[in-house]
């Protein structure tokens, strides 16, 4: 495993990837309401990073054909932005999208709610929340990367949701992904030791029902097997010298 340090130079690169990200995720969130089509959320987003003078880092990735990943309600990650999907009130969206600055990757998700939603949709975006500041409080200097991964399965069994095992968080950098993996779920064994300058995207998926989940037909959207609601949260963070790591997509 070859986990990458990042230079100071390369550190203020990653900083403004994910600032220029965190613009694009606070505009995006001013857009969702009942009415809008998946497509438009996907189109506005692609706008938005371009005008930045960045590049969508998921369009055409591995053949992805969009530039936001656009995962409703059951939907867990990577769906497919349609002009046939309509948002409506009560409905939950998760946003999924990064960019590329001078060479570097940033990445983010949120789950949004479309207008007034259930106070269980409520509760598990809140909780979905939570669960990366409890996971990142553990990201520090000379602590172990699975220390984050057991913070976040900690708080979440308290609730009885499901933390979707197929997909985890990752390195992030001049590649989309890098080395190493960051899951969500506990593990037995510590993981690599944390260090200054090491990047990583940490992005806990959870579900209102089983962790269990199914690739749809498209090859890409991955959806609960129980077709439960899910909520999806991720930053790329810093780890720092000292003390709890930066995290730089906050807006």
């Amino acid at each position: 495993m070859a986990v990458s340090i990042k230079s100071a130079r390369e550190i203020e690169l990653m900083r403004e990837s994910c600032k220029l990200l965190a613009d694009v995720f606070y505009n995006l969130e001013q857009a969702i309401k009942p009415g809008i089509s998946t497509m438009e959320i996907n189109q506005l987003g692609d706008k938005l990073i371009r005008a930045h003078g960045c590049i969508p880092n998921f369009l055409n990735y591995n053949g992805y054909p969009a530039s936001i990943c656009t995962s409703v309600n059951e939907e867990v990650v990577h769906g497919i932005p349609k002009k046939s999907t309509i948002l409506k009130e009560g409905d939950i969206i998760s946003l999924d999208a990064g960019l590329i600055y001078k060479g570097y990757h940033s990445d983010m998700a949120r789950t949004f709610p479309v207008g007034n939603v259930s106070e269980e949709a409520t509760l598990l975006m809140e909780r979905t929340k939570q669960s990366f500041f409890e996971g990142v409080k553990m990201a520090k200097n000379g602590n172990h990367l699975h220390d984050i991964s057991n913070a976040i399965a900690a708080y979440i069994s308290q609730f009885g949701y499901g933390i979707v095992r197929d997909l985890v968080g990752h390195g992030i950098g001049t590649h989309l992904h890098e080395d190493p993996q960051v899951p969500n779920f506990a593990q037995k064994k510590r993981g690599i030791r944390l260090c200054p300058g090491m990047t990583l995207a940490v992005e806990p998926m959870i579900n209102l029902g089983t962790g269990d989940v199914d690739w749809l037909d498209d090859d890409w959207t991955v959806a609960s097997a129980d077709h439960s609601i899910s909520a999806h949260y991720e930053n790329t963070i810093l780890i720092m010298p000292d003390g709890e790591p930066d995290i730089l997509t906050l807006y």
